[in-house]
This record gives structure tokens, sequence and C-alpha cells, in this order.
């Protein structure tokens, strides 16, 4: 993960001018999922990103996190990035979701 912050999206990413919705955030989320070959078929809003939920490891936490970054241009902070693991698959994408409007408003992602 990144350390600092950035409001600046890169190529491929959602714009910080036209921030992604919440639903194209969790589909992204479950798309990757499926990519890192985790079956997505009853996971929802309120299902745990961590062992007590979608089950991923610390690796797939970081490595999701590192997609995100990538495509919505958005930073996660080291220690951010441990909490993951306690966050719902909703709740990963309303902090995402905020960090995008954050940007458009001229904050960092």
């Amino acid at each position: 993960m990144s350390t600092g912050t950035t409001s600046e999206a890169t190529p491929g990413t959602a714009s910080p001018a036209s921030p992604a919705s919440p639903a194209e955030i969790r589909a992204f989320v479950l798309a990757a999922l499926r990519e890192m070959n985790y079956d997505t078929s009853e996971v929802d809003d309120d299902t745990p990103l961590g062992p007590a939920g979608a089950d991923l490891e610390s690796l797939a936490l970081a490595e999701l996190g590192v997609r995100v970054e990538e495509h919505f241009g958005v930073r996660f902070e080291d220690d951010e990035a441990e909490q993951l693991g306690t966050m719902t698959v909703g709740g990963f994408g309303a902090a995402v979701a905020a960090r995008l409007r954050a940007a458009a408003a001229g904050g960092p992602a």
C-alpha cells in the first residue's frame, strides 16, 4: 500500500471529478475477489472481509487494497490497511466512496 495521499487519478481510474457510485465500487470489489479466486456467491454488504466472512488473509487484503488504490486513485496508509480485515464489504466501499468524494472536493484521496 502507499504512504502519503494523492487526489490525482491515474489512467484507467475513476476521476475525482466524477467519483464512482457505491454500486460501482461494490461491483469492482466483488470482481477483484473473484479474480483472486474467492467465492463471492454469498458475499453481501454485511460480509466481513476478514476470516469471519469472505476469509481474506493479510496478503489478500493487501492485494485488494492495492487493486482499489490503482483502479480508483485512492490511497490507504499502512495502518489503515491493517484495519481492512475488520471491515465489511459495504464498510470498505463506503470508505472508498468517502475518499473519492473528498478528492472531488479538493481534499486528499
